[in-house]
C-alpha cells in the first residue's frame, strides 16, 4: 500500500463577505470603527474529503468559483479551514497565484533567490541551480530587468523553474501552464512528467480537460464547494465533458 501524503477530512471554508461597496477605504475604516458593516458568509468549500497517496497525480476540475484554488491554498498552508483537518507529509513546492512571491522592483536574478529562500532553499543551493533555472524559464536577458516589466507568461516561465528545481516531495501547480506558448507549456509537462517518474506527488489544477487527462491518473471534479465525482481520469473527465460541453 502506498503512503498517504495529502488527508484532507471533512473541511469546510467560510468566507465573510461586506454586504456593500465602499467609495474609498477611508469609508470603509470610518464605517468599521462606527461597526456599521454588514457582512453575509459564504462557503467556499463545504464537507470537501479526500486522500492523495505518494508518488499520484491528482487533477481538480470545475468552473471557475468552484473551490478548485481554495482547496491548494488550504493544503499549502496559505488558508487554514474553517472546519476539518489537513494532514501533508513532505515539503511543498506551490505554484498557486502567478506572481506571488515576486517583488516587482527585485530584478529576475533577484527573485530567484527570494522564492528559493520562500521555499526553504539556502542561498548556495539556489546558487547551484540557478543556471538551471535561467535556461529552464529561457529569461537569460532578462534576468537584470525588474520583473514588473516581465510579461504574464515571462512570470509564469520564471515561477515554474524555480518551484522544480530538484525533487520536491509534492508539487502543486494552479493554471499556471495555461500561460505562456505551446511549445513552454510541453516543456512543462515534460518536467512534471520527469518529477512523476522521480516519485513526486502532484496537484494539478486545469481547465484543459486534455492536460488533466494526460498528466493525471485521478481527477476530482468540484462545483459549488462540493465533489461532484472523484474517481480516474477516465471516469471523470468524460462526464465533466458531457456536463458542460467542452
Amino acid at each position: 500500500m502506498k503512503e498517504t501524503v495529502v488527508e484532507v477530512k471533512d473541511v469546510s471554508i467560510k468566507f465573510n463577505m461586506s454586504s456593500e461597496k465602499y467609495d474609498s477605504f477611508k469609508e470603509y475604516i470610518i464605517k468599521m470603527i462606527k461597526q456599521q458593516i454588514t457582512y453575509h458568509s459564504f462557503w467556499a468549500l463545504k464537507n470537501v474529503s479526500f486522500e492523495v497517496k505518494k508518488g499520484d497525480t491528482l487533477g481538480l476540475i470545475g468552473l471557475n468559483g468552484s473551490g478548485k484554488s481554495t482547496i491548494l491554498k488550504i493544503i499549502a498552508g496559505i488558508l487554514r479551514p474553517t472546519q476539518g483537518t489537513v494532514k501533508v507529509k513532505g515539503k511543498i513546492a506551490p505554484l498557486i497565484e502567478l506572481g506571488a512571491g515576486f517583488d516587482g522592483d527585485l530584478t529576475g536574478e533577484e527573485n530567484v533567490y527570494l522564492n528559493g529562500a520562500l521555499l526553504g532553499y539556502s542561498q548556495s543551493e539556489m546558487k547551484k541551480n540557478y543556471r538551471d533555472i535561467v535556461e529552464f524559464s529561457e529569461l537569460e536577458n532578462f534576468m537584470n530587468v525588474p520583473v514588473k516589466n516581465y510579461s504574464s507568461g515571462m512570470l509564469s516561465r520564471l515561477a515554474f523553474a524555480i518551484a522544480t528545481i530538484g525533487i520536491p516531495d509534492i508539487l502543486i501547480v494552479d493554471e499556471v501552464l495555461s500561460v505562456g506558448d505551446f511549445r513552454f507549456q510541453k516543456k512543462c509537462e515534460d518536467r512534471i512528467k520527469k518529477m512523476q517518474e522521480s516519485g513526486t506527488t502532484v496537484l494539478f489544477v486545469s481547465h484543459s480537460i486534455e492536460q488533466v487527462q494526460k498528466l493525471c491518473k485521478r481527477a476530482i471534479w468540484i462545483e459549488k464547494g462540493h465533489i461532484v465525482k472523484a474517481g480516474t481520469t477516465e471516469e471523470v473527465c468524460p462526464e465533466y465533458r458531457e456536463a458542460y460541453q467542452v
